[in-house]
């Protein structure tokens, strides 16, 4: 097997550290709308649209400056218009052009806006 055909069939997941379990089941679950797979010792694992999302506890955790997960949606308006009227904010980044919604542009046709989930990790949502 040669390295460019180790992950041809495989799926990718995604993990995401936090400090309060249930009250990450109910953002990414209730807020978000990510259905919920099931929940073992380790994490609260969701389903996203098909790729496994495994939100883990984690004691010592400090959120990074980054994004760490990112979903790239048909309708970037739409959605942080929907997001917003659930109640999530989002991030301004100083410099960058945004507009009203938080929706930065940095190409045609190509946006990204960011917010924060209740243990401050980054999250995006895009379209391109």
């Amino acid at each position: 097997m040669n390295n460019q055909s180790v992950f041809a069939n495989a799926k990718a997941g995604c993990f995401v550290c936090v400090t309060d379990r249930d009250r990450a089941k109910k953002f990414y679950g209730e807020t978000l709308g990510l259905r919920l797979k099931h929940e073992d010792n380790f994490a609260t694992v969701f389903d996203s649209n098909g790729t496994t999302l495994r939100v883990s506890p984690a004691r010592d955790f400090k959120p990074q400056p980054f994004t760490v997960l990112g979903w790239e949606v048909a309708d970037i308006k739409a959605t942080v218009q929907a997001l917003a009227d659930a109640g999530i904010s989002f991030v301004r980044v100083p410099g960058l052009p945004q507009d009203d919604l938080g929706i930065w542009s940095p190409a045609p046709s190509i946006f990204v806006a960011w917010f924060k989930d209740p243990d401050g990790n980054m999250l995006s949502v895009a379209q391109h």
